[in-house]
């Protein structure tokens, strides 16, 4: 595990232990009462739902393998870590900032963009690729090329 005090990355160290958490939870279907959370000493505590789905996203990502970072959203982030997260060039990011895509400021000579604002714009990204491969398939469809 990395730590800052803005972030935790998490890395998949006991992958048997998350394959079967993983598979627990794919089985466990939605339930009607709040997850409980039980501590080494033997206290239990209701969780949230929001904590409980942190708990499922962060068990699937590890159990592919991934890293998963767990930050704050009111973080800040300088334009390159911005576009790392969004998979761009930094000048490509800048171009998005330019264009008024992501509201951000300048406490300095630097730019600074929310990470919740950067989260908000990959949705959004995300939702007009969606949106952009759901036309193309009933483009498809409708001209005869599309197989089932």
């Amino acid at each position: 595990m990395y730590s800052t005090t803005e972030d935790t990355t998490l890395l998949p160290e006991h992958r048997a232990e998350i394959a079967a958490l993983r598979a627990f939870l794919d089985q466990t279907p939605a339930a009607s009462e709040p997850a409980l959370l039980r501590g080494p000493c033997g206290t239990v505590h209701t969780l949230p739902a929001e904590v409980y789905e942190a708990l499922t996203v962060v068990v699937r990502a590890l159990s592919e393998g991934k890293a998963v970072t767990v930050a704050p959203t009111h973080t800040t982030l300088t334009t390159q870590e911005a576009a790392d997260m969004l998979g761009v060039s930094r000048p490509t990011f800048v171009k998005i900032l330019d264009r008024g895509e992501i509201p951000y400021s300048r406490p300095g000579r630097h730019r600074r963009v929310l990470l919740s604002d950067v989260l908000a714009y990959r949705e959004r990204r995300r939702g007009r690729s969606r949106q952009g491969l759901d036309e193309l398939v009933r483009l498809t469809e409708e001209s005869g090329l599309y197989d089932d």
